[in-house]
């Protein structure tokens, strides 16, 4: 599962990573050093002689090492070093150093100078098994707690071994940037392009076939002869400048594996499926003069045993926070009523996802129940929304609106109860005009 619309700053531990300027780079060309560092504990040291010599003996960080760096805000916060890079081959200490932000998403690690690291905060390299012990001893419960419920990047369902080698192979972003019709973005993850790429860290993507290239003269000639206005597929979706693109993996088999190569930037966990031909992709476009441009997506496999009826979703960076992840949720279900079926989007969901199907699903739930006054059972919710039983039980009950009585459920709703949890799920984001999908579900197809 993706990444769709991020939470605001006060939802969960990574929400500042989501909401943060993705344009604007931490003190990169900044030529001075950094002015004396007041950390956390009250300290403040001028570097002096004695200072200066401490710096140069921990040079260079090695990996693993726990430091301050500045960042964009322009404040100091604890990084680890996860990689490094010689720049000056005759200058032993010239290295720049690919840092995790300890306390952000994965989506904020970046390479960064060393004039932005604090060299007197260097922490000796623990060893990782002894530290997450000691700090599993030192943590309470209500940390731990915190902990679990913040803590759901997508990889539930790996084993720890699977975890470590994962993070190992994706630890490092190889693209830093990409060129998307009108706009440029920082990308947030690993993606595996092809060895050719191994080289880039900026690529061109026309975005109509998104085909990625190198150079931008490489996408300038394409652009000039690739006759796409539009995702290659049905429209099935035109709501004034809104439309939605099914296409079929099998029939575009190249447009779907690029879209899985963009999409990967942007999604930490998401599997990278080079066998589309088993998935629907819905695009979201926004339609101008020059043609339909991409917003966004979900994924859909053609024929879902657990009743997936969403496999993977993303809203690209510049159209984030406008409410078209909640449409793409929306319209999801709206396919399941169209099928005749009650769907769930597939496991692990992505911090991002979590958060936006809780909202979608809340929203959905109450209003519902504030119809029709909490008299309704739980099959009859799933019946009209599409929503499958497990979801609404989950979702109810971490509202505090259902209870166990004689051998089943019974939802308890208080009207204030039902807008205080409505007004605290945020706004609803946009409508899908259920009269303008025209769609036959795959099964009926020729």
């Amino acid at each position: 599962m993706g990444s769709i619309d991020p939470p605001k700053a006060e939802q969960n531990g990574t929400a500042a990573a989501a909401v943060a300027d993705p344009g604007q780079k931490p003190g990169a060309g900044d030529a001075m050093p950094p002015p004396p560092v007041k950390h956390s504990n009250g300290t403040a040291a001028e570097p002096d002689v004695a200072t200066k010599r401490r710096r140069m003996s921990v040079l260079p960080l090695e990996v693993g090492t726990r430091v301050m760096c500045r960042w964009r805000d322009g404040k100091y916060h604890p990084v680890k070093v996860i990689e490094r890079r010689k720049l000056n081959p005759g200058d032993p200490n010239d290295y720049e150093y690919y840092v995790h932000y300890t306390e952000f998403n994965r989506r904020l690690d970046e390479w960064v100078k060393l004039e932005q690291l604090d060299l007197n905060s260097v922490e000796t390299v623990v060893d990782e098994k002894v530290e997450d012990k000691v700090t599993g001893l030192k943590m309470t419960r209500h940390q731990k707690r915190k902990i679990d419920e913040t803590h759901v990047e997508g990889h539930e369902e790996l084993d720890a071994a699977s975890l470590r080698e994962h993070e190992e192979f994706t630890k490092v972003k190889n693209i830093a940037t990409i060129e998307l019709g009108r706009y440029e973005i920082e990308t947030w993850y690993f993606s595996p392009f092809p060895p050719e790429y191994n080289d880039c860290s900026k690529l061109y993507f026309c975005e109509f076939c998104l085909n990625f290239m190198k150079r931008k003269e490489q996408l300038q000639r394409h652009m000039k002869k690739c006759d796409l206005k539009h995702p290659p597929g049905d429209e099935i979706y035109r709501s004034g400048t809104l439309s939605m693109f099914e296409v079929d993996g099998k029939k575009n088999k190249v447009y779907g594996q690029n879209l899985c190569y963009l999409a990967k930037l942007f999604l930490d966990h998401k599997t990278l499926y080079y066998d589309v031909d088993l998935f629907l992709f819905y695009v979201l476009c926004e339609c101008d003069d020059r043609g339909c441009h991409m917003v966004g997506y979900f994924s859909k496999e053609k024929h879902s045993e657990e009743s997936y009826n969403l496999a993977c979703i993303l809203t690209l960076p510049p159209y984030q926070r406008k409410g078209y992840g909640k449409f793409l949720i929306a319209f999801s279900y709206e396919l399941s009523k169209k099928e005749g079926k009650v769907g769930t989007p597939e496991r692990p969901l992505s911090d991002l996802g979590l958060l936006s199907y809780k909202g979608y699903w809340t929203r959905v739930l109450l209003d519902i129940l504030k119809k029709h006054k909490a008299n309704i059972s739980i099959k009859e919710l799933s019946d009209m929304t599409a929503i499958k039983a497990d979801d609404i039980l989950n979702t109810l009950q971490s509202l505090d609106l259902i209870q166990y009585r004689k051998g089943q459920h019974v939802i308890c709703a208080d009207p204030k109860v039902l807008d205080r949890h409505l007004k605290a799920a945020g706004r609803g984001g946009l409508e899908v005009d259920v009269s303008k999908l025209i769609w036959t579900p795959y099964r009926e197809q020729g």
